[in-house]
């Protein structure tokens, strides 16, 4: 500016030295020409307002939108983060669920082996009664029907013998010998009335001396095996009662067993699938979280940076402005001072001519 200043005053010394030369176009020339240059600067200094309001205007509205997209940013950290720490402990909670689910349906099962197992020793002993029982049956039918057609044939020495016999076990003998028992019959008929015998009162002993078992049985022979059939067939109906309740108890167990299993294995595998849904909304949100921590890193950079920008711009225009200022003024004093020395030298000039 300083340059300016004096290059300005060179010109008015010069035009003045022109004036008294008796010409006044330098003058008006230089006058001209430091207008010209005022209106250069003006026009200038307006240009640069109008590129100045522009930045201006971007600094604000960028400004503004990165503020809100850190602000934005910070909120979806939040809710990332709370997202996260939520299905950590949803994970954590179905784990556990699924550790009790799994105990729960090994206990089951382990109760469900070991009933199965019972259930057919329980059977396995039912059938074995069972078969001896029915064997029993039979076999007094069979003895009672022999006993029954023998004493029905009058005169014959069988049933003189059979008659005559003072005790079971000597009627079955001879029955034996007669070849209208088995010997295998005879046995198992033994063995049953010695049963018989131990489970019974001793008044009602079915295998005491023959005086006792007929005083007892008012019958004979026949009507105590027929007695002995009867207890066999109820023994017999009994054993299948019980294992038929059994059976029934064991099935609705076993129903019990499989339907905890069957709802727990259902909730294992519902939890399971909420696990894998929540090990899934987890990751996405730490792979949201990176993303969105970048961005608001970035865009808050990009702020700072606008904020510089934006603070050198201003104080460029301030320092432009200024300076555009002051060599408006310097060219307006100049252009004063041509002003006032060219008036001086216009009056010199009139006096001259006076003379």
């Amino acid at each position: 500016m300083a340059r300016l200043l004096a290059f300005t005053v060179l010109l008015a010394a010069c035009a003045v030295s022109g004036a008294h030369a008796g010409s006044v176009d330098p003058i008006e020339k230089v006058l001209q020409m430091i207008g010209g240059l005022q209106g250069k600067i003006q026009a200038e200094g307006s240009d640069a307002q109008k590129v100045y309001d522009e930045f201006s205007e971007f600094c604000e509205s960028r400004s503004r939108e990165l503020e809100y997209e850190i602000t934005t940013g910070k909120g979806q950290v939040g809710k990332l983060e709370a997202t996260i720490a939520n299905e950590a402990a949803t994970a954590e909670n179905l784990n556990s669920k699924i550790d009790d689910v799994v105990a729960s349906i090994s206990t089951d099962e382990a109760d469900l082996k070991a009933a199965t197992g019972i259930r057919g020793q329980e059977n396995a002993a039912f059938r074995a009664e069972e078969k001896e029982l029915i064997d029993v049956v039979g076999t007094l039918e069979r003895a009672i029907s022999i006993l029954e057609r023998e004493l029905a044939k009058s005169g014959s020495a069988s049933m003189m013998q059979l008659k005559g016999a003072n005790s079971i076990t000597q009627a079955l003998s001879i029955m034996v010998e007669a070849s209208s028992l088995s010997s295998a019959d005879s046995s198992q008929l033994s063995a049953c009335l010695q049963n018989s015998q131990q489970s019974d009162d001793s008044e009602d002993a079915l295998g005491a001396p023959a005086a006792a078992v007929y005083k007892g049985k008012s019958g004979g022979i026949v009507e105590t095996l027929e007695d002995l059939h009867e207890k066999a067939e109820t023994q017999l109906a009994k054993a299948r009662g019980a294992e038929s309740k059994s059976a029934q108890a064991f099935q609705m167990l076993a129903q019990s067993l499989n339907d905890e299993i069957k709802y727990a294995t259902k909730d294992m595998n519902t939890a399971k699938k909420n696990l894998e849904a929540s090990a899934e909304g987890k990751a996405t949100a730490e792979g949201d979280l990176s993303g969105t921590t970048t961005d608001l890193t970035e865009d808050t950079k990009a702020l700072s940076t606008l904020h510089q920008s934006c603070m050198t711009g201003a104080e460029d225009f301030e320092a432009e402005t200024k300076s555009r200022g002051e060599e408006l003024h310097a060219l307006a004093t100049a252009k004063k001072v041509i002003q006032e020395m060219t008036a001086g030298a216009t009056s010199q000039s009139l006096n001259r001519s006076a003379m």
